[in-house]
């Protein structure tokens, strides 16, 4: 029996990898759920939504060269207007979102010295840099003097 695209079936969860996992379907055919088409939700883990042996509702998204693709986030009605909550993803791992707190909230903060003091600083360190480089170019075109020719 083939499987048309764009069918809902129902099948068996017979493997689980990193990756999604793998279905068996009406008539003996195997496909695979990727693990982006397993729920409208972040999937970390497989694991977590599916075990081996579940019954599930799957829509087949694409079959090629003998490989079936399954999703079973199409495979759900969902009224209209309704959009996926993909974007509400958890939050990533060892980060802190510092948006929400105030720049100037730390009050004890004085700084070393202040913005006239900085400038000078740059400028002599500016105009030193600025002669050296002068000197060794010099150097290597010959020192002073009009060009020959």
């Amino acid at each position: 029996m083939s499987i048309e695209v764009g069918t809902k079936v129902q099948g068996k969860v017979t493997g689980i990898t990193s990756f999604g996992a793998f279905v068996e379907l009406p008539g003996g055919t195997t496909g695979l759920v990727h693990i982006s088409e397993v729920a409208d939700s972040y999937v970390k883990d497989v694991n977590d939504h599916l075990k081996v042996g579940d019954q599930i509702e799957v829509k087949v998204i694409s079959e090629k060269d003998g490989k079936t693709a399954l999703s079973i986030k199409k495979a759900i009605d969902k009224p209209e207007g309704q959009t996926s909550s993909y974007s509400q993803r958890p939050p990533r791992q060892g980060r802190v979102d510092n948006r929400s707190k105030d720049f100037r909230a730390k009050s004890n903060f004085k700084p070393k010295e202040n913005f006239e003091d900085k400038i000078a600083k740059f400028l002599k360190s500016s105009e030193e840099n600025l002669s050296t480089l002068k000197r060794s170019t010099e150097t290597k075109r010959g020192g002073r003097g009009g060009r020959r020719g």
